[in-house]
């Protein structure tokens, strides 16, 4: 663990909290008053409405109306844009050193921000980081201690090591909820969000991973929401199939970007995917030959994992 952040405001680099908001008129009063209860002395609050219609921009006009003189504040509603095109609209209006990212309808736990600074302070070749999440239920009652070992079943120990964040972006992205903070810099490397995609939190991560430069903290830095409408998504199929189609072709995309074995953890990857593809449209054939294919290159990549680790320790 890293030690605290100085507390004094001239001393610590200055965060940017960026929000992306679109129907959470429920959940946002609470997300905003978190970004301003959290302890760490130099941070902006930056939030886009996308295009609500449920009353989520007149809640965050209110709220920022009201805190102005608390937390420096940067509001902009507009038309709906989606996801990643709102991510780097906030991105370019930052003034922060750092960008922690947000989600309208979670909220941040108090002391996440200087700990997440503090890491990025002590490992400078390290452009962003990560921690763990609570989970909460929409009416904000805990359901799991951990988001990515309670939900999402991931061994942290995977997450010590470059090696480790690498192969676990690639194979077993376990990430719950808005738990990241960068820094602005990097983002002239990996390019921002690719806007052509409907999900591109994974797309992200790899190209992050592809360098090396990810870290882990294994504090908990948000809450992550479990309600109807993201609940919903993950549950009707032609949503999952759509999604899964996209993180297909990001790995194919993305292979390039990593030597071996990883190019070929990720080849294998795309073909895991695709036999989920094939077992929500129930084609038997196609999935039992994904899973050929996948357990091939798995073995292959092992291979070339233990080859690599030979020659090493004879150089």
């Amino acid at each position: 663990m890293v030690g605290p952040v100085s507390m004094k405001r001239g001393a610590a680099p200055l965060v940017s909290v960026l929000i992306p908001a679109y129907n959470h008129a429920r959940f946002i009063d609470q997300c905003l008053d978190s970004v301003l209860e959290d302890p760490y002395p130099a941070k902006e609050l930056l939030i886009i409405d996308d295009g609500s219609t449920d009353g989520t921009a007149e809640r965050i006009a209110a709220w920022a109306d009201s805190h102005r003189h608390l937390i420096a504040v940067e509001y902009v509603h507009r038309g709906n844009r989606g996801i990643a095109a709102t991510m780097n609209e906030l991105a370019a209006r930052a003034r922060g050193e750092f960008l922690r990212l947000g989600a309208s309808d979670d909220y941040l736990l108090p002391g996440g921000l200087a700990a997440q600074v503090g890491y990025l302070l002590v490992h400078p070749r390290k452009w962003a980081v990560i921690g763990d999440s609570v989970v909460v239920d929409q009416d904000g009652h805990k359901l799991h201690e951990s988001g990515m070992r309670d939900l999402h079943h991931a061994d942290k120990r995977l997450y010590g090591s470059d090696e480790g964040i690498r192969c676990a972006v690639i194979s077993r992205w376990a990430v719950g909820g808005p738990v990241a903070l960068i820094r602005k810099r990097a983002l002239e490397t990996v390019a921002g969000w690719s806007e052509s995609l409907r999900i591109d939190d994974w797309d992200f991560f790899l190209r992050l991973a592809a360098h090396d430069a990810i870290g882990f903290i294994d504090v908990r830095v948000c809450a992550y929401r479990l309600h109807g409408a993201n609940l919903s998504r993950t549950r009707d199929t032609r949503a999952r199939i759509l999604n899964l189609i996209e993180a297909q072709g990001v790995a194919a995309r993305r292979e390039a970007l990593f030597e071996e074995p990883h190019r070929t953890m990720l080849r294998a990857q795309s073909h895991f995917i695709g036999a989920k593809i094939s077992f929500l449209q129930r084609r038997m054939g196609p999935l039992l030959l994904h899973m050929a294919v996948y357990l091939s290159l798995v073995a292959t990549s092992r291979m070339k994992r233990r080859t690599n680790l030979h020659l090493a320790e004879d150089a």
